[in-house]
């Protein structure tokens, strides 16, 4: 861990896979907004209403459990921020999670002057529950937890993760649900604020909704427990086209629907392509599958790239050594991404 985020580079025209970005873009409707913003609407600073009941009815909430912020990222950076600034004893405060997982969790909690305690997944991924609930000490200000998980692609059953909000209280429990428009579960409800204070969930807009650019995201919870976040958070954190374009994108079901389908068949078709080959995998609920090439990855990613397809190389991550993994996203470029895959791994084995 370097303590900044490694941005993956690609070359222009490539195939993106690496970022579990949305590969169709966003929708028809997103664009034809952006397209209609005047030279005004680029020199004021943005109103927050709209966005903020769009997101707010989506998920089903009032609109102070929602605090929008650019990206989810900086929902965690300003999470890790009111959780971490407290000092106590002289001790140092801590960030819970395990291993591996989101950088950023990490990245944030080494920013702002805190140490990440990390427990490893089981050999077969396998989720360390009682480990976890053994980490949690006094030093413990916040957990971050991602459901579906990345880079596995696995999800957390959802009653665990309400009775280990309760377990950790009084820190924080952070539930990073950016891949959760791919699985269809979420612990946003009104009830599970009341029961459980200290949740926190992050949602993004970058992959279903093809937002990524544009950066915007939200953190959802309690009001109370979301004040100290809204001190962190800059008043105008998201630009006008972000604003505009969010209530428009969250309105185009279709739009996001069949994104979703595509995903789908995009993950079957490339399970069934590393089948073939001899390549395991394992099931995602997520926009992105892991793939374990053993001692060929590296050089698998590289004959990938070599051919304009980019993928994670995510061998070199503890328990996920000889991984790589891909994004399934719009299947004309899954089936670009197989016909790439199987010339790499099938040449490379004459």
């Amino acid at each position: 861990m370097s303590g900044q985020y490694d941005k993956p580079s690609a070359d222009p025209g490539g195939l993106r896979l690496h970022l579990n970005e949305n590969t169709a873009g966003c929708s028809p409707a997103v664009l034809a907004t952006l397209r209609s913003l005047t030279e005004r609407d680029a020199a004021t600073y943005p109103d927050y209403d709209a966005a903020q009941n769009a997101v707010a009815g989506t998920f089903g909430v009032r609109s102070e459990h929602v605090l929008l912020t650019n990206g989810l990222d900086e929902g965690i950076l300003a999470a890790a921020a009111a959780a971490l600034r407290e000092r106590s004893n002289g001790d140092v405060p801590e960030a819970l999670g395990v291993m591996p997982s989101f950088d950023m969790y990490e990245i944030c909690t080494d920013a702002l002057g805190g140490r990440m305690v990390t427990v490893p997944l089981g050999a077969g991924f396998e989720f360390p529950w009682d480990a976890l609930r053994r980490a949690v000490t006094p030093r413990t200000r916040i957990v971050f937890l991602t459901n579906p998980h990345n880079p596995t692609g696995q999800t957390l059953e959802l009653d665990r993760l309400r009775r280990f909000a309760r377990d950790v209280a009084p820190a924080l429990l952070f539930v990073d649900e950016a891949y959760a428009d791919f699985s269809g579960d979420t612990l946003i409800d009104p009830d599970a604020f009341v029961k459980a204070p200290n949740l926190l969930v992050g949602r993004t807009f970058a992959k279903a909704y093809g937002l990524a650019g544009l950066r915007a995201g939200a953190v959802i919870g309690d009001p109370d427990t979301l004040l100290p976040l809204r001190r962190v958070v800059p008043p105008y954190s998201l630009n006008a086209y972000a604003t505009m374009a969010l209530p428009v994108a969250l309105a185009d079901n279709d739009y996001r629907a069949w994104y979703l389908a595509q995903v789908v068949e995009s993950k079957r078709l490339l399970t069934d392509a590393c089948t073939r080959l001899g390549l395991r995998t394992w099931p995602s609920a997520g926009n992105f599958m892991l793939v374990d090439a053993g001692d060929r990855a590296s050089s698998l990613v590289e004959a990938l790239a070599a051919r304009q397809v980019f993928v994670r190389d995510r061998s070199h991550d503890p328990g996920c050594e000889g991984c790589i993994r891909m994004t399934t996203g719009v299947v004309a470029d899954t089936t670009r991404l197989i016909s790439a895959l199987e010339e790499a791994w099938c040449g490379a084995a004459r």
